[in-house]
């Protein structure tokens, strides 16, 4: 069986339809990007792809916006589930470690002001940032009105969508050069 998540560019490029948009949907899940993604292939080359993603993903409807969050954790919960997207989030967010229960505790506390204020999950590209760099930028946008917010937390999920896209394709790459001769997409 096809691993989904880690296909090379050129068999995202051959592959059926709904096997892309199985790659394509845990790293956004807005049927719109993910259509006007898979109809812009075939792609050159990766940032050719990548560059679709980006565009694609500007600007998001508010309804797309509230949807993709909706399969976000909040940030410094331990995340669980075997789905490929619980997998990203997992690691992502390695950089809150879960034993430092101060940070834990006022993420939180963030999460929960954050929630009440904008009525959705707290959305940040927590992939490279420490728990530190999360929280400051949590207090800093608990400052915004909604109007300023929104598109911050657009581009949040365009930077998420991109990143994780990147990821599933070159994780596929780096297998596949350290088994070499071995092309299969087999798990």
């Amino acid at each position: 069986m096809r691993t989904r998540q880690a296909m090379l560019l050129e068999q995202f490029n051959a592959a059926p339809a709904e096997e892309a948009r199985e790659l394509l949907k845990p790293c956004l899940d807005v049927p719109r990007w993910i259509d006007e993604v898979i109809s812009a292939r075939p792609f050159a080359s990766l940032d050719d792809l990548l560059d679709t993603a980006r565009t694609a993903a500007d600007p998001f409807t508010s309804a797309e916006l509230e949807g993709a969050l909706a399969h976000h954790p909040r940030i410094g919960e331990r995340v669980s589930g075997k789905s490929t997207e619980a997998s990203m989030s997992r690691n992502e967010q390695s950089g809150v470690d879960e034993r430092d229960a101060g940070t834990i505790a006022a993420l939180a506390e963030g999460n929960r002001a954050y929630e009440e204020k904008f009525g959705r999950v707290f959305l940040i590209r927590a992939a490279g940032r420490t728990a530190d760099e999360m929280l400051a930028a949590l207090h800093e946008r608990l400052g915004h009105t909604p109007e300023q917010e929104e598109p911050v937390v657009a581009q949040q999920l365009r930077e998420i969508a991109v990143l994780r896209l990147k990821q599933s394709l070159l994780k596929q790459s780096l297998l596949e050069q350290s088994v070499p001769g071995e092309r299969s997409m087999s798990s």
